[in-house]
């Protein structure tokens, strides 16, 4: 695109389709109601009058809180192409983190999902920037709501905005701390499109989408919104927490052609029995996972039940989708795969020198996607985004091929006799045990003042009740075999679930503030 001209997103993506014929096609399905790209226009044209009508003005901020139904489309779209900014708020937070982003944001509007209103209501409650909250479903006490509130606006035209117009805000996941608005262009969606949707993914107009990971967050949203309607699809949206059992009634119902999840999602399905989900999967070309590295045997497992392959990719919130990934077709499970077309990597270490093959630095990209930055967090936006260059922080290691291998964050790296151990490494081993479904492992201080591997463990149901000395022998001779003797967790804690963000990113930090040391019979010796 022509960054000296005006380009709004919106149109592209909502008015280009009509205009291209597509306008009696289904663009977005829940399970109550679908949308044609003509009636996705339409009120996503709406939503640019009812804003003005509110006083809402170009550049300003409004705030999504919304499960993913049609309606989201249809606020995040009527925003974009009114010039207003969406801020996608993740749907399971509490009133106390809502309020620190509608807050930090200056939302002048929030469109809230229903059961989400009193939440939302509670955490607005004194704030001066925030004037209106609008229920977006409807109810028993108002039954059109929202709908005929659109219907009773005159359609808007659309803004005349630049390409690197700020467009909406995603705020990070918060694996690190609390989380930071991060800020996106215009020209990020199209791009995301076409390197990533036609080019990596290989999306056409005769797909039907569907994306376990919720459109709150950079991953969700490109599989939603960029992927498919960059290019005419149809996306499926299912407002429920993705439970295997939810995911498999929608897979049931819509037969999608490519399905997008998440590591645990995809072991958490494999573990279901039955023939139900088999019958939802038939139509699948192919599948991809991000969010968190997949583990190799679950993406064997995956294909030897199901016969599709688990395309495994890594993005980020900075980077508004996917950098790097396998390539279908050629999938190495345990890897991260290679760049996308695009976008450029560099392994460098601790004092930015470019290091050589085989050895492990931090991952930088320098990616047409990035943020212009994070919004009133100066300093930090300086440490990540560095010239044309995104600071990551993960360690990776390349190999001659042109393959890259994740060796986790640069904060969870950790010596064991002057040795580097991955956490994923050690990780990836223990979830090669029949009796592991997930496993997370930290650097933890032993008696002697130097860190050793701990790992936090969940086993898969009936196995190995109740665990205890016996199963940590076995899992340590289990991993000293698969990775090296220096490498297995000294202490081990069986665990009901690991601490992950709503969005299915691991929190290692809050690994770290869990009691020091586990009971006897629970852990193994510090040796």
């Amino acid at each position: 695109m022509d960054r000296e001209r005006g380009y709004n997103a919106a149109i592209d993506f909502v008015d280009r389709n009509v205009a291209a014929g597509l306008g009696d096609k289904l663009a977005v399905v829940d399970p109550e109601r679908g949308l044609t790209y003509r009636a996705l226009l339409d009120g996503a044209s709406r939503v640019g009058g009812l804003l003005a009508s509110l006083g809402v003005e170009r550049e300003n901020r409004i705030a999504c809180v919304l499960h993913d139904t049609v309606d989201f489309p249809v606020v995040f779209w009527g925003a974009v192409r009114a010039g207003v900014v969406p801020v996608l708020l993740n749907t399971r937070l509490t009133a106390e983190q809502y309020r620190y982003m509608l807050e930090d944001s200056r939302a002048r509007v929030a469109f809230v999902s229903r059961s989400l209103a009193p939440l939302i209501a509670d955490a607005a409650r004194g704030l001066d920037s925030l004037r209106t909250i609008i229920v977006v479903e409807p109810g028993a006490d108002d039954p059109d709501g929202f709908r005929e509130l659109l219907a009773r606006t005159a359609p808007a035209s659309a803004a005349d905005t630049h390409p690197d117009e700020v467009a909406f805000w995603l705020y990070s996941s918060g694996t690190t701390g609390p989380p930071k608005g991060v800020m996106h262009v215009h020209s990020t969606p199209r791009t995301i499109a076409e390197f990533c949707g036609r080019g990596l993914i290989g999306c056409r107009t005769d797909d039907v989408c569907f994306s376990a990971a919720k459109m709150f967050f950079a991953y969700g949203l490109g599989n939603s919104m960029f992927v498919p309607l960059g290019v005419g699809a149809t996306t499926i949206l299912c407002p429920d927490h993705p439970t295997p059992a939810a995911l498999g009634a929608t897979l049931r119902r819509f037969r999608p052609t490519l399905f997008f999840g998440v590591p645990t999602l995809y072991a958490q399905m494999i573990e279901e029995t039955g023939t139900s989900l088999a019958e939802g999967v038939d139509r699948l070309r192919a599948c991809f996972s991000a969010g968190e590295p997949l583990p190799a045997p679950i993406g064997r497992a995956w294909q030897d039940r199901f016969g599709v392959e688990i395309v495994d990719g890594v993005g980020s919130t900075e980077i508004a989708y996917l950098f790097l990934s396998n390539v279908p077709g050629r999938v190495e499970y345990g890897t991260s795969g290679v760049p996308i077309d695009g976008f450029q990597l560099r392994l460098v270490d601790d004092e930015g020198r470019d290091v050589a093959d085989g050895e492990i630095g931090e991952l930088l990209v320098r990616a047409p996607t990035a943020a212009q930055g994070y919004w009133n967090q100066r300093a930090k936006s300086r440490g990540t985004f560095q010239g044309e260059w995104v600071r990551t922080g993960d360690k990776y290691e390349r190999r001659p091929d042109g393959v890259y291998l994740y060796h986790g964050r640069t904060d969870d790296m950790f010596k064991v006799s002057g040795i580097w151990v991955s956490p994923l490494e050690i990780e990836a081993a223990l979830v090669t045990h029949p009796a592991v479904l997930e496993a997370a492992v930290i650097p933890f201080e032993a008696r002697d003042g130097l860190l050793k591997p701990k790992a936090f463990v969940v086993l898969k149901v009936d196995a190995y009740h109740p665990p205890g000395r016996a199963l940590y022998e076995e899992l340590k001779v289990h991993v000293k075999r698969a990775i090296g003797p220096w490498k297995y967790p000294r202490w081990i804690e069986f665990v009901d679930d690991l601490p992950r963000t709503a969005t299915g990113k691991l929190q290692r930090y809050k690994l770290r503030d869990l009691a020091p040391e586990p009971p006897a019979d629970r852990a193994g010796p510090p040796d």
